[in-house]
């Protein structure tokens, strides 16, 4: 059994996921979710590093409902009870300013997260726009209210 086969079939069991390519030359992997899944981003790093591997980013494209939390962007993902942090790119804050026009709409941020740290990752985002340059964090638990 080779390694490609063995994290094929350990993505491929997440619950959510449609398809899965892995290609260790181009030390890739590309998962397809279905529609309305509650996969995340955590879950799937985590059963890689389980089997060995580190990832170093991860292309994403959510969905979510746009909320400010005290002074902060925060992207509620739907369907599921993550939060993603928006935090303005220093070299280039303009995209955080624009994205809050969008504050109480659904929206889809694409970007790239960065998932050795569990810090803050930088992103390219669009928010129902063409692309926008955001940072974007897993927080842990709920935003505060």
């Amino acid at each position: 059994m080779t390694c490609a086969h063995v994290v094929h079939v350990a993505l491929k069991r997440v619950p959510g996921v449609e398809s899965v390519e892995v290609s260790l030359n181009k030390g890739l992997a590309t998962v397809k979710l279905k529609p309305g899944n509650t996969a995340a981003v955590p879950q799937l790093w985590q059963l890689l590093h389980e089997k060995g591997y580190t990832p170093k980013t991860t292309a994403v494209s959510v969905r979510g409902d746009l909320a400010e939390v005290q002074g902060r962007l925060q992207l509620k993902v739907m369907g599921t009870k993550d939060i993603l942090a928006l935090v303005a790119d220093p070299k280039n804050p303009g995209p955080y300013k624009e994205a809050r026009k969008e504050l109480g709409h659904s929206v889809t941020i694409d970007g790239v997260m960065v998932g050795s740290t569990g810090g803050v990752a930088h992103a390219t985002a669009g928010v129902g726009r063409p692309a926008r340059a955001l940072w974007i964090q897993a927080l842990d638990g709920p935003a505060a209210a």
